[in-house]
């Protein structure tokens, strides 16, 4: 027969405390998302002629063009560079969650992740 570790003893954490801590950190996240789609972020092409405005949460508000970059003779340019400004504003919106998220505190749960 081989021996069992006793699990029950020191070292290992109160349920209530984690149930506790994961509630916590529920309330932290929910709170960090509202927090980075209550801000806006601009996303730009061209120098500055193509302007996108999204929230944090990544939902485009604005679109501004500059009226020299619209060329009937070239509607492809002025395609790649609306696109060109809405990725810019999604990878700085990404990045707001992202920083969002980092302020989270792992409390208990940060030594059972090895934190």
């Amino acid at each position: 027969m081989t021996d069992l570790p006793d699990l029950s003893g020191a070292g290992m954490p109160d349920l209530n405390e984690l149930l506790g801590q994961a509630m916590k950190m529920q309330q932290q996240l929910q709170d960090a998302q509202r927090e980075a789609a209550e801000q806006t972020v601009e996303g730009v092409s061209g120098g500055g002629m193509v302007r996108i405005t999204a929230t944090g949460s990544g939902e485009i508000s604005n679109v501004r063009i500059d009226p020299k970059v619209v060329d009937p003779n070239d509607v492809e340019m002025l395609e790649d560079l609306v696109l060109a400004a809405i990725h810019d504003a999604t990878m700085k919106a990404s990045e707001l969650s992202q920083e969002a998220m980092g302020k989270l505190s792992l409390g208990a749960f940060g030594g059972l992740l090895g934190s």
